[in-house]
């Protein structure tokens, strides 16, 4: 038996990402332990787990934000008696507490990022347009290196399509007709669906007799958009600091649809087997991190010279327009979730 500990800190989308490779090599691999190294607030991600999944948690922005903070906690984390280290992130953090164990010599795995085919992919000039290995497959890769077995039969946090919706109590009616969720930002503003075209989308939508929408946000800014739109429009729900994470989750596990961005809201819906409609701009599913699972077809992306230029939508637009977002007009939007609903 194996005492293993895979470490993921970030970013949210792809620490959910992780979880259909972990349930996987933890299932083909019963006699080993495995331990998820991520950030604490993301710990309730991981429901319905495995019973030889464990969890530690950390927090970058906290007392192991400092390096002095970081090597403290590594300290710690060596004395567990880990046969095995696999690193999903390869970066500054990572690499630190990586070679902590390797001081014990403690094998580790490291995530390969392929950094040079993604500059090449969102490059300007001699751009090399085509698909880059999926993130998840590239996870997957890493337990194979490692030697353990490894057998994708993961489809959803509720294999069997059940979770518990009491915690809405009268703020929600039984479910009738369509439900779809909209999570209309993301981190970076090169992957944002402009907000007064979004805003046309749901209003449309919400003239629909049969269908209920659920919006899905950060607090600040974004709560005070969605908390106007279901002001303002008929069976509109804003959730937003509402629920806790793992809450939302099983929300979105019984919507007949979410429409998102490149963001983390893509990869939660994809782990709980939930349809999604995401709409790209600055990014490309080409780089690698398209949902789990998620059917191709169901993405709404222009075909535009200068996309991608960015792999995480975080550099501006250097046209200027934002082009490959604001030329998507909402009808388009509306029409994909028609098609897919109900064709």
């Amino acid at each position: 038996m194996a005492n293993i500990l895979v470490i993921r800190l970030s970013a949210i989308g792809d620490v959910a990402m992780t979880i259909p490779v972990l349930y996987n090599a933890a299932k083909s691999n019963p006699k080993d332990s495995f331990t998820v190294l991520t950030q604490s607030f993301l710990i309730p991600i991981f429901i319905n787990r495995p019973e030889n999944v464990k969890l530690i948690g950390i927090n970058t922005k906290g007392p192991e934000k400092s390096l002095k903070g970081l090597l403290r906690f590594g300290s710690a984390l060596v004395q567990y008696d880990y046969d095995l280290v696999l690193d999903l992130h390869d970066v500054i953090r990572t690499k630190i507490l990586c070679s902590l164990f390797r001081m014990k010599r403690t094998k580790v795995v490291v995530y390969k990022k392929d950094r040079r085919a993604r500059a090449l992919l969102t490059a300007r000039k001699h751009k090399v347009f085509k698909p880059l290995e999926p993130v998840i497959k590239r996870y997957s890769d890493v337990f194979r290196k490692a030697g353990l077995s490894y057998t994708e039969d993961f489809t959803s946090l509720y294999p069997d399509k059940t979770s518990d919706l009491s915690f809405l109590g009268s703020a929600v009616a039984e479910k009738k007709g369509k439900w779809i969720g909209i999570a209309p930002f993301a981190k970076h503003q090169g992957k944002i669906y402009p907000v007064d075209q979004m805003e046309k989308v749901v209003e449309e939508l919400s003239r629909k007799e049969d269908v209920t929408i659920f919006l899905f946000g950060g607090k600040g800014f974004e709560e005070a958009i969605l908390s106007k739109w279901a002001y303002e429009y008929p069976e509109v729900i804003s959730v937003v600091g509402k629920y806790r994470l793992d809450q939302e989750l099983a929300l979105i596990s019984q919507l007949d649809l979410l429409i998102c961005m490149d963001s983390a809201n893509m990869h939660f819906a994809s782990v709980v087997g939930t349809k999604v409609l995401s709409v790209w701009g600055a990014t490309h599913p080409y780089a690698g991190f398209y949902g789990y699972h998620q059917h191709a077809d169901n993405v709404i992306q222009l075909d535009l010279s200068c996309r991608p230029c960015s792999v995480f939508g975080e550099k501006p637009c250097f046209r200027g327009d934002m082009a490959c977002l604001k030329q998507i007009s909402p009808k388009v939007i509306i029409d994909k979730v028609e098609a897919i609903l109900y064709s």
